[in-house]
């Protein structure tokens, strides 16, 4: 659980709230069904109608990477290719094959299966690389649509607003629906707002941060699996993916 991500969103949502108690208004005055149905639904259709089936869909799967970052550490990862260098080093690339199959992520099952079947080690570094190029691509696009998401929320929200309006103004006669129309126009902007800078833009960043993490890790690992191909001594490996480390 990626701690600081829940304790962000909560700091800022109760901000606001709290600033709104503060200023002598009501909680019960920010919730309006109806803008928060133009704004969600606005900005979602927009997204969806500027995104590939694909990309939306991964889109919404890595928005989970806000609270549970995806992978493992970096440390975690030297720790384990020093150790196939080693288990290399002194039985073998053949050794290494009873390993692939316990494997989760693809990616790293791809790059021992490509070592044990003894592939050169230039080879190595370019069939895995195109796959990391493309891996980053994809999950780059993915968390573009939150990005996009920030970009259309204030101005569903301006045209909620605007239908608000439109409400009030044709029911000029009768003061009782007055309010309503009033607050839908209102809260309707601070939901578009709101939701683009406290929760949508920072999801995309977020997600980006995560995408560079998993590329650097994936060519880490690279590094890793070339410098055994090549036969390097285990410290050495370590070493240099020890370099990746910030």
């Amino acid at each position: 659980m990626d701690k600081i991500s829940l304790i962000g969103l909560t700091l800022g949502v109760a901000a606001i709230l709290v600033g709104q108690v503060l200023e002598g208004g009501h909680i019960a005055s920010l919730i309006q069904p109806t803008a928060f149905l133009i704004v969600a639904g606005g900005t979602l259709g927009a997204v969806m109608l500027q995104s590939p089936v694909r990309v939306f869909i991964d889109g919404m799967r890595m928005a989970r990477w806000v609270f549970v970052p995806p992978g493992r550490s970096h440390v975690a990862l030297i720790e384990e290719t020093t150790a196939w260098s080693q288990i290399a080093r002194k039985e073998g690339l053949l050794a290494l094959e009873a390993r692939v199959a316990g494997l989760a992520d693809p990616f790293m099952r791809k790059g021992v299966q490509l070592l044990v079947d003894g592939v050169e080690p230039e080879r190595l570094r370019e069939v895995l690389e195109v796959e990391i190029d493309a891996a980053d691509a994809q999950m780059k696009l993915g968390a573009k649509v939150w990005e996009s998401a920030g970009g259309y929320a204030p101005t569903i929200g301006i045209l909620g607003a605007v239908l608000g309006l439109i409400h009030v103004m044709e029911n000029l006669s009768d003061p009782a629906l007055l309010g309503s129309g009033i607050a839908v126009a209102f809260v309707a902007t601070i939901y578009g707002v709101g939701f683009a800078n406290l929760i949508f833009l920072p999801i995309s960043k977020k997600l980006l941060a995560h995408v560079g993490q998993i590329t650097s890790q994936r060519e880490m690992l690279v590094d890793g699996l070339v410098g055994i191909a090549n036969g390097d001594n285990p410290r050495i490996i370590e070493s240099r993916m020890r370099g990746y480390v910030v």
